[in-house]
């Protein structure tokens, strides 16, 4: 079965600070978050702090998910180093959310899709999902 092809206004980039916002407000969408997690203006503080030290963590990248010039997606890819495989690296593929008004589409596995191939690009022999 072939994949269906690309989409050609989806494309992925490192996330940057003024992403927060929208990241968290995707972090809040979901029962366990609502909870958990806090999109007030401003922003608490302790999300710019996070985000500051996986933006300098060569071993973490946090990616969003842009269509049509609009942040839709997010997940968090931690690259850790392990003594298995002779030494080899995995992937862990956290924090994966798809805003809300286009769940049900389809879209929200391209996220996923991207994080494993961009762990097959860092020579990852194994790639986690936590959810």
């Amino acid at each position: 079965m072939s994949s269906p092809p690309a989409d050609p206004s989806l494309s992925f980039r490192r996330a940057t600070r003024s992403d927060v916002p929208d990241i968290v407000r995707m972090l809040v969408d979901d029962p366990l978050g609502a909870k958990r997690e806090a999109f007030t203006s401003p922003l608490p503080t302790s999300y710019y702090a996070a985000f500051d030290a996986v933006y300098r963590d060569p071993n973490n990248e946090l990616v969003v998910a842009i269509l049509s010039d609009r942040v839709i997606g997010v997940p968090q890819i931690p690259f850790i180093p392990y003594l298995t495989y002779r030494g080899g690296w995995r992937a862990l593929i956290e924090g994966v959310r798809v805003d809300s008004s286009i769940r049900s589409s389809g879209i929200g596995k391209r996220p996923l899709e991207w994080a494993i191939a961009r762990a097959r690009e860092r020579g990852c022999h194994l790639v986690q999902l936590t959810s």
